[in-house]
């Protein structure tokens, strides 16, 4: 005897084997025996063969007409069998009742199920709204078939092109433009991106990349609403100090300055000068608005996006030739033993004397020269009339990092240079992607670079204890240890931060950059007004459930800016090699079959570094270079003759992020949504 029966909703045969009380056991047509409960039989027979009689069934039940079935069948509840005898004939022979299951199974919109193998007839308005939403699904997958259709042959349909960022970086995966670009790349045996540029769809590497980071952080656009910068009402006292920033030539949000006093009196006084868009920017006012949505300046070689209008900035940035709003920090120093004596804050104006520019001085104002080993008059008559100045303020910098470096427990080393990139040829406000690339390098530690970090440190450092000490809440970057893997994090307790060595450190030198820095320093100005009470007016008090939200949408935009300025500047690179004909390079293996370029910014997958040691210098051969994918590869063509680099351990993730290409949200390997895993019919 053989047995049609269901189980988990899955119709099968197979033959008898024995039969028990309340079971049976069955051994199917794939030959594997199983146990099947007797109320899951559906149907006993003689024969024909399951083998001859399901082939024969599935093929009766794809001639009968659902429609007509529908109106056969009776208006209760109803089995198989019955809807066999009205259809065909009664008594309905075996092909024809497993015809009328296999139908019944199939036609979910017209049948309801009402238990094993019974059924009853879905109301006529619910049949309508299923047939309609068939049709329409049938004519939507005849427009993703079209549209697939149009890419493989070259073309891009507009609702494609529309559509292309979504599709490939935030999809929805059942919208027709996502499914058009997977089936297509199924079909071509194409990547979507290499589809996509083939269509037409990507015309130019830099806009894709430009304009897949606003539409992922920029979507409505990257301009300011109308704004008016506020007044500074505090009458604020003018500081006895001349003052000079240090910064490149492009910078025009000048946030920091520095000035010295007592030469020659045996106590020496720092001054930090900050800009102080916090007298004037108020929490939750329209400005501050605008800083809290983008977080941060976006940089990018050749082009920034600022956190606030320029007409804004310019309103507080620390220009020369002006008595700026600044929230100054003095700390004072034995002049010759550099032993700290005390600090203080103010709120006042700044008389900005200088505006340097390190990229035009970097090579006058060396360490020779502010020791005395080169002659002045290297340097303009007012650049040789700071020489006194910035001397002490060098040799105070280079005390300042040795103290970090013992709280560190080792030195901070500076192998790596930082990369500069110049676009010649830029004729609008920002690239096209068709400039001249010149990359350049800036000296980590050079003289003027070491004086402005060591006072921001400084600055950032006092500051952040200044705060926990009136107990007040700012925001902090700490970090527990320099084991591998401990990241920097951003909190509002204070901490000590170990890879700068130091007890506390709160982001508060670039108000008109970073909004956290501006947060800080409406807290600093709270603590300068109002001393022991400063925690009662401070914009945000202990466990601000505010601060915690600035805090994860800083990290997050950050996070992205800075992923974003390393792609383009992947980007500049790329075209660099292809624009200097670059097809061999140095390089230094730094992990597995990662290798370091020696002289420029770049991170890249080789073959043939099996078995060398980190650390190993080699003549790399490089591959095809992908400018949308980011992505470039090479081969180990000569192991170079030298001492193996020590390596830091702690950027080695940074080096992995630099190396990747591209990451897309498109997966053409996985299954269609809503697809059924086989596995589970059974």
């Amino acid at each position: 005897m053989h047995i049609l029966f269901d189980e988990a909703g899955k119709l099968m045969t197979g033959r008898l084997m024995s039969e028990a009380e309340s079971s049976l056991q069955v051994e199917l047509d794939s030959g594997k025996r199983v146990k099947v409960k007797l109320a899951n039989t559906l149907l006993r027979f003689e024969k024909p063969a399951p083998a001859l009689l399901m082939p024969a069934a599935t093929a009766l039940a794809a001639s009968m007409e659902l429609e007509l079935a529908y109106e056969f069948a009776p208006e209760d509840e109803f089995g198989f069998a019955d809807l066999a005898a009205d259809y065909f004939s009664d008594p309905p022979g075996v092909e024809q009742q497993v015809a009328a299951l296999i139908c019944l199974q199939g036609a979910p919109h017209y049948f309801r199920r009402a238990g094993k193998g019974r059924y009853k007839k879905a109301p006529a308005e619910i049949v309508a709204q299923a047939l309609a939403a068939i049709e329409k699904k049938k004519q939507i997958q005849a427009q993703i078939d079209a549209w697939a259709a149009e890419l493989v042959a070259g073309t891009c349909p507009e609702p494609v092109r529309q559509q292309l960022y979504k599709i490939l970086f935030k999809p929805d995966k059942n919208a027709p433009e996502y499914k058009a670009v997977v089936e297509a790349a199924r079909s071509s045996h194409l990547n979507p991106l290499a589809l996509l540029e083939k269509a037409g769809a990507i015309t130019s590497a830099y806009q894709f990349h430009w304009q897949r980071f606003l539409f992922d952080q920029f979507p409505k656009g990257t301009g300011f609403p109308a704004l008016q910068a506020p007044a500074i009402t505090d009458e604020l006292p003018v500081a006895p100090v001349q003052a000079f920033s240090i910064d490149d030539s492009h910078t025009t949000e000048i946030d920091d300055a520095l000035s010295l006093q007592g030469l020659g009196s045996g106590t020496v006084t720092l001054g930090i000068h900050i800009a102080a868009p916090g007298l004037a920017i108020q929490p939750q006012d329209a400005v501050d608005a605008v800083a809290r949505q983008r977080l941060s300046t976006v940089y990018m070689p050749g082009h920034k996006i600022t956190m606030l209008p320029d007409a804004v900035v310019q309103r507080y940035t620390l220009e020369a030739g002006r008595d700026c709003p600044a929230v100054s920090l003095y700390v004072s120093f034995d002049e010759a033993t550099l032993e700290q004596k005390d600090s203080r804050t103010a709120l006042e104006r700044v008389p900005i004397a200088h505006n340097l520019r390190h990229d035009q001085l970097d090579s006058v104002i060396t360490e020779a020269w502010l020791t005395g080993e080169a002659p002045l008059d290297t340097a303009s008559g007012e650049i040789a009339a700071l020489q006194p100045q910035l001397a002490f303020i060098f040799r105070l910098a280079k005390h300042l990092k040795a103290q970090r470096e013992v709280v560190r427990g080792k030195p901070e080393t500076f192998t790596r240079p930082d990369y500069t990139f110049k676009l010649q040829g830029v004729t609008g406000d920002e690239p096209d992607g068709s400039e001249a690339v010149i990359i350049g390098t800036r000296s980590r530690g050079a003289p003027l670079d070491l004086m402005v970090a060591e006072a921001m440190i400084l600055a950032n450092s006092t500051w952040g204890q200044w705060l926990a000490a009136c107990g007040v809440p700012g925001i902090y970057r700490s970090q527990a240890s320099l084991a591998p893997g401990v990241k920097v994090r951003m909190g509002t307790k204070v901490a000590p931060h170990a890879g700068i060595g130091v007890k506390a450190y709160a982001w508060s030198t670039s108000p008109l950059r970073r909004y956290v820095d501006l947060v800080n320093q409406w807290q600093i100005i709270a603590c300068a007004r109002h001393g022991t009470t400063a925690a009662l007016a401070a914009p945000f008090k202990p466990k601000d459930a505010n601060l915690f939200a600035i805090i994860s949408g800083f990290d997050a935009a950050y996070t992205a800016y800075n992923g974003f300025q390393n792609g383009m500047e992947r980007f500049w690179t790329l075209k660099h090699l292809q624009q200097t004909g670059t097809t061999e390079l140095t390089a230094t293996l730094i992990k597995d079959n990662l290798v370091r370029a020696d002289t420029l910014p770049l991170v890249l997958p080789v073959l043939g570094a099996e078995g060398l040691p980190r650390g190993a210098h080699v003549r790399v051969r490089l591959g095809a270079i992908d400018e949308i994918a980011l992505d470039v590869s090479g081969t180990v063509i000569e192991r170079l003759d030298g001492a193996v680099e020590a390596l830091d351990e702690s950027a080695e993730a940074e080096d992995e992020e630099l190396a990747a290409p591209l990451a897309l949200a498109i997966d053409v390997n996985e299954p269609e949504a809503g697809a059924a895993d086989p596995a589970s019919a059974s």
